[in-house]
């Protein structure tokens, strides 16, 4: 695959404008889900993070909008999404190191690095249990090809003492999230996200600390949109999602 050229893409504002992203126009193209999961991380200034299948930059170039002075890095497969990663990272002043790689065979000198974050958004969907697009970016962001097992091992491998590893996934996957933390990272507490009051959760957010033995936590969901049901045109997110999409604010993740 080559790079993307520039009558194949289109710039899109994330964080109310803060952050500027070229997406492609055909193939995968981030909403709301990385931007929620940047906004999941506790990270502080002077912090490594990690994102394992980092695509065109979102989610950490989002985390890197919210919180400054982060030393960046994410791992990409697919070289027209890497390089757009790299080019995302110029155009908003962000400094981001981008490893062209797969997750099972990483380069020696990422494996004798340590971070105090890594975050994942990867596929939702098992092998063959999604129809397949035509478009080959689109079909690796949406269908697995790696384990979902093996993403949670080389983010334990990855993580310092007491790191954290954040990952979004589709709810029907928590089982496989739990089962792939089992004997390498603990303290592990899932955020339901809830698109409506009433309705159940289609997405969660994992936090695990490498070494951490406190328990199991389940949180209340929490709540994406205001009313029952759609009912206008525009934005109906609760206000404390708007704040986090709009204001780059921290996800008001639970104590």
């Amino acid at each position: 695959m080559t790079a993307f050229t520039d009558n194949e893409l289109s710039c899109n504002g994330f964080l109310g404008g803060r952050v500027q992203l070229l997406q492609p126009h055909k193939g995968y193209r981030a909403g709301v889900d990385p931007v929620l999961l940047a906004a999941a991380v506790p990270a502080a200034p002077g912090h490594a993070v990690l994102e394992l299948g980092c695509g065109a930059g979102q989610a950490l170039l989002c985390l890197g909008g919210r919180v400054p002075g982060l030393s960046l890095a994410g791992v990409e497969l697919q070289l027209p999404y890497a390089d757009l990663a790299r080019r995302n990272a110029a155009a908003n002043d962000q400094k981001l190191e981008v490893v062209e790689a797969d997750l099972s065979s990483l380069p020696s000198e990422l494996k004798q690095r340590h971070f105090q974050h890594v975050i994942a958004n990867p596929p939702y969907y098992k092998r063959g249990a999604h129809s397949q697009s035509e478009d080959a970016g689109r079909r690796r962001a949406l269908g697995e090809e790696t384990p979902l097992a093996d993403w949670i091992a080389v983010a334990a491998r990855r993580l310092a003492p007491k790191g954290y590893l954040h990952m979004i996934q589709r709810a029907d996957r928590l089982p496989d999230m739990l089962a792939g933390c089992s004997g390498s990272l603990g303290s592990l507490e899932i955020l339901p996200l809830c698109p409506r009051a009433g309705r159940a959760a289609e997405l969660v957010i994992l936090r695990a600390r490498k070494g951490g033995k406190a328990d199991f936590r389940l949180h209340a969901p929490l709540v994406l949109h205001e009313g029952h049901q759609h009912e206008r045109d525009g934005d109906s997110y609760q206000p404390k999602i708007r704040a986090v999409l709009r204001d780059a604010a921290a996800l008001p993740w639970p104590q």
